[in-house]
């Protein structure tokens, strides 16, 4: 693939994919869209991809949606640039593969909508957060008004949203935004431990469990716990579910595929 803004490494059925545009912070521009599109369309459809990593490039993670690109939109131009990141964002939120963001300083605007989007949330210690769109006098495009308030509940998002203001890992962590916080020296261990954690799994149970996670998440427990039942169901007879089976029975780690 010929990608301008996107570094792509595959080692051991992890994907890493770095946002490479550091002169702009790795601010979302169309192209930079695009880039993103076409390394997660591979990495879904590469069998030897377990788990994805995102992170960025420099002093950001992404620094947001590029102000310069935005501003030259008008009303209609606005509306497709949106839905066109909003279906992105949603692509990486439902696919079957786990995802992790591997935070490594600025998430602002699109940055922190683009997190959201990912399973796993890990950020080094110098990492901030922050949605000041309200601050443009916009309000996000992504869909950070829709998952902000799910992951951190809407009292905080609603001040979050409201003031723009930066908010530190150690915060976000404890908000509930962020799964861990680590060290600058520790970050890229801790993130390939969890990583690694993932790829051991089976593959084809935490891509069910992940549609039954998604599937259930805006209905009630009575439709989600048929939901659950359907995919647990679909488990069995899968080669994973048998080796899963009966490496335990035999007291050994399993070998999924």
């Amino acid at each position: 693939m010929d990608l301008k803004y996107v570094l792509i490494k595959k080692e051991n059925g992890i994907e890493t994919i770095t946002f490479h545009r550091p002169e702009a912070l790795n601010a979302l521009n169309s192209q930079v869209l695009d880039d993103i599109d076409k390394a997660v369309d591979d990495a879904a459809a590469d069998p030897s991809v377990r788990v994805i990593i995102f992170t960025g490039e420099g002093k950001a993670f992404i620094s947001g949606a590029d102000i310069n690109e935005m501003s030259a939109k008008k009303n209609l131009e606005i509306i497709d640039y949106s839905r066109k990141g909003a279906a992105l964002f949603r692509k990486i939120e439902t696919m079957t593969k786990p995802t992790i963001a591997a935070i490594n300083g600025y998430t602002f605007g699109g940055g922190l909508e683009f997190a959201l989007c990912c399973d796993i949330r890990i950020a080094n210690e110098k990492a901030s957060f922050a949605l000041p769109e309200a601050t443009l006098g916009i309000v996000p495009g992504f869909n950070g008004t829709q998952r902000l308030p799910k992951v951190i509940g809407l009292m905080k998002a609603k001040e979050m949203l409201f003031t723009g203001r930066r908010v530190r890992a150690d915060e976000a962590l404890a908000m509930g935004l962020l799964f861990k916080v680590t060290s600058l020296e520790d970050f890229e261990a801790e993130v390939m431990k969890e990583a690694e954690m993932i790829a051991n799994a089976s593959a084809s149970a935490i891509s069910l469990i992940k549609a039954a996670i998604t599937a259930g998440a805006d209905v009630s427990v009575d439709v989600g716990k048929d939901i659950e039942l359907g995919y647990m169901t679909a488990c069995f007879g899968t080669p994973d579910q048998i080796e899963g089976f009966t490496s335990f029975i035999e007291k050994r780690k399993p070998n999924f595929r």
